[in-house]
């Protein structure tokens, strides 16, 4: 499989990286490391001593994808979590299912959590409406309606093939022309929202993001951050909708996520009220401007 490379970014990715690099061994692969300190590279270089290895500052996600994109080759990138691997097979039938489908930009699998269950992984981009249903908990009214919960793909049929808003950026397939035509990701966004956002790009640019069941992979969620970092979805969020839809419109955004999460900060205690009471504290601390300057 010539025609694909494979690019994986790590920070402090040692409990799963040997699965990663297992399941896509013989293929072109490189490895960008964001300042690892538990020994990543070194384990890497050993093991695997095929795969090239960057080390580079901490920049963020979109940062060590584009890294890694350009110190590859081929008509096809599979941007691969470090806490992440493709099954037996998956791969081929991601590249052929891709192949016959010139408009597609991404191609993402269906993604099997440890345990073997369905991972959700299909996504609607954020709007006001579909941030207050999910932080409103108004989606699990009904969480298969596409009103109420939208933001999660309510009632999307993960066995069949489908257009995506967007795929969760665990494991994508990606079209080089379609990277050459809309431009690399943005390495403003941090962590999180660089997947939502390089998505919705490609689809203005007339390209598509299709599921396809017929390739799996297992992905460990929230792995790679074990739930931290809940102030960055929040910037993520307001970054994609002020670069999308204007200031103004990421602002509104902005006090709705407020009144939300300080209203889970009453309503939850111990860690995970502090995280939410941690985030709206934030997000009082200053106008969409400030906080994304």
């Amino acid at each position: 499989m010539s025609d694909v490379a494979v690019v994986v970014v790590t920070y402090n990715g040692l409990p799963w990286i040997e699965q990663c690099l297992d399941s896509v061994r013989g293929l072109e692969t490189v490895l960008v490391d964001n300042g690892s300190s538990d020994g990543t590279v070194a384990f890497v270089r050993e093991r695997f001593p095929d795969v090239a290895v960057v080390e580079q500052e901490n920049r963020g996600l979109a940062a060590g994808w584009n890294a890694g994109v350009a110190h590859t080759s081929g008509r096809w990138v599979l941007l691969l979590n470090s806490d992440a691997w493709v099954h037996e097979g998956a791969l081929d039938a991601l590249v052929a299912f891709a192949d016959a489908r010139h408009e597609a930009a991404v191609v993402g699998p269906r993604l099997r959590n440890p345990d073997g269950t369905l991972q959700r992984s299909v996504r609607g981009f954020p709007t006001l409406w579909r941030l207050a249903t999910e932080y409103f908990f108004l989606r699990r009214l009904a969480p298969r309606s596409r009103l109420l919960n939208a933001f999660y793909a309510g009632g999307f049929d993960h066995d069949s093939i489908h257009e995506a808003e967007f795929l969760m950026g665990a494991v994508w397939l990606v079209r080089r022309a379609a990277i050459d035509a809309v431009g690399p990701a943005d390495e403003d966004f941090f962590l999180f929202s660089e997947e939502v956002d390089w998505a919705y790009r490609f689809r203005q640019a007339g390209w598509r993001s299709l599921f396809f069941p017929g390739a799996e992979a297992t992905h460990v969620y929230a792995a790679s951050h074990k739930g931290r970092l809940f102030v960055e979805i929040q910037r993520g969020h307001l970054r994609f909708l002020a670069k999308h839809r204007g200031t103004a419109y990421a602002e509104r955004a902005r006090l709705l996520l407020l009144a939300a999460l300080r209203l889970r900060g009453v309503l939850f205690r111990g860690e995970r009220g502090a995280m939410y009471r941690e985030a709206a504290a934030w997000l009082a601390s200053g106008s969409v401007r400030e906080l994304l300057a």
